[in-house]
């Protein structure tokens, strides 16, 4: 019977290499890229960012395989591990945001990276985190989850080694990411402590806010999100955002601004629908003054701006304030409408802030400027750039019939469905700031299409091949996503609330 016993205890755990295999691909390309660059000549170190295109691609190749083969919820580990359809769709994300920061990060670009090897292997590094936060169901694999993608993300942060500000974004970046994991891991400890369990299906059935515990739970509860609203940047926790984004690299801008705050909400989703579908009374109110506040200040600050990378930079705290409303009615209201709208608005906003970052960095390469200012007259130089870039801020902005009003039109119905006092309050302001919002986008709109260029320079912008190929992809998406609404939303993605059990 002992023997039994023991062998029960230490039996080797089901490993499905397949469910694992985007894991094991970009495990196994990061070490070939460290390789590469060990034995490269300096001359062809620019294979290796071609390298880590076809890593990410080849990672998407098994995404789609599970997901064809049928829609089984394939669970490890005694269900810490678990790769259904929600995770099959954010690791797609994920890695294909990962493609696009890559194209934006070529050699041919202004942004060029000077150590090859490292800077892509740090990049994958981190994306190799957030495909593992898509299928993490317990709070180890979570923090563990969010330090792989966090880490990398600090030194990258701080990638202009001889730049003031990029050493000063890396720094506030890591000094506050530190303190906020800090704080999450002390949240996450009171779970574990009142809970017995780390699986969030377990912390779930034993968090419920009304016990005699219920201080314990709700410091837990309230630590844990503030971490993770740390890396969204919503409103109070938001101040690293401008100066990290204006001093690192624009591509590692794009990249914090998309796959990073994308990360960060989908262990948000993982907490709210797995962890604590019975604290709404703790959570809901939380999430709706985050949502509330993260909506009106972004709004505020970015139409003050005259800076466009700060200007986007506070666009993404407000556009993460919209991701923050169907989360800050969960409870209330439909689960399958709410978790549905967060990862329709997280497709359709990365799309969008990938593809005016790649104007960003296009149009920088003429007038080695970041001031809104300098777009003016990039109608009459370069057309289809000012073309484009309208094309995104109308998204961001929610103007039909491109991607972002679509984005948001879930965000309102899944608020809209709770049908309470507090849901038609916080639609309302999210409707004054929508119109708020639209100022500022106008404003830059204004400038490339009406103003002339300010020092009268009118030649033409070489656009590299890769930069190309990115707005070709963000482009195509962004307005895919608006006129055929289906194809991003909830008509495609089918089964995710089912993949929570609610």
């Amino acid at each position: 019977m002992i023997s039994a016993l023991v062998a029960s205890d230490f039996a080797t755990p089901h490993v499905d290499y397949h469910a694992l295999a985007p894991e094991i691909v970009l495990g196994v390309g990061i070490c070939l890229l460290i390789v590469l660059d060990l034995f490269l000549a300096e001359s062809r170190k620019w294979l290796v960012s071609t390298v880590a295109g076809l890593i990410l691609l080849g990672a998407v190749l098994p995404v789609v395989t599970l997901g064809v083969i049928g829609s089984d919820v394939r669970s490890m580990f005694d269900g810490r591990y678990v790769i259904d359809n929600f995770s099959l769709v954010l690791k797609a994300l994920f890695l294909l945001s990962g493609y696009v920061v890559v194209l934006m990060s070529s050699r041919d670009t202004e942004e060029r990276t000077p150590y090859q090897g490292e800077y892509y292997t740090l990049l994958l590094t981190s994306i190799m985190g957030m495909v593992m936060m898509a299928s993490a169901r317990d709070l180890v694999s979570v923090f563990v989850a969010l330090e792989f993608l966090s880490i990398p993300a600090y030194m990258l942060a701080a990638w202009r080694k001889r730049d003031s500000k990029s050493n000063e974004a890396g720094m506030k970046y890591f000094l506050l990411g530190v303190f906020a994991s800090a704080v999450m891991l002390y949240g996450m400890s009171l779970l574990y402590g009142v809970t017995g369990s780390t699986r969030l299906v377990d912390i779930g059935q034993a968090v419920t806010g009304t016990d005699h515990l219920v201080g314990v739970q709700v410091l837990g509860i309230v630590f844990v999100i503030v971490g993770f609203a740390f890396k969204v940047s919503a409103v109070p926790f938001h101040t690293w955002a401008p100066d990290v984004y204006q001093g690192a690299p624009t591509p590692i801008t794009a990249f914090l601004s998309v796959a990073s705050k994308a990360a960060g909400f989908v262990a948000l989703s993982l907490l709210v629908f797995l962890a604590f579908p019975a604290a709404k009374s703790v959570y809901e109110p939380f999430l709706w003054v985050l949502a509330a506040v993260t909506i009106t200040v972004g709004n505020l600050l970015a139409l003050k701006q005259k800076n466009i990378v700060r200007m986007l930079a506070y666009s993404s705290v407000s556009q993460g304030g919209f991701i923050l409303m169907p989360l800050a009615v969960a409870g209330t209201g439909d689960a399958r409408t709410s978790l549905r709208a967060v990862v329709v608005y997280l497709i359709i906003y990365a799309a969008t802030n990938l593809g005016a970052f790649a104007v960003v960095m296009a149009v920088s390469r003429k007038t080695h400027s970041g001031e809104i200012a300098s777009y003016g007259g990039l109608f009459n130089y370069a057309p289809g750039l000012a073309a484009v870039m309208t094309l995104f801020l109308a998204s961001l902005a929610g103007i039909p019939p491109f991607g972002g009003w679509y984005a948001k039109f879930g965000a309102f119905k899944a608020v809209l469905e709770a049908r309470t006092g507090a849901a038609y309050t916080l639609a309302v302001i999210a409707a004054v700031n929508t119109v708020v919002s639209a100022a500022y986008y106008i404003t830059l709109m204004r400038e490339m299409w009406m103003k002339p260029a300010p020092d009268g320079d009118e030649s033409p912008v070489r656009v590299p091949r890769n930069l190309v190929a990115a707005l070709v992809i963000t482009g195509v998406a962004t307005l895919a996503f608006g006129v055929l609404p289906g194809f991003s939303g909830y008509g495609a993605i089918t089964g995710l609330a089912g993949a929570f059990g609610r």
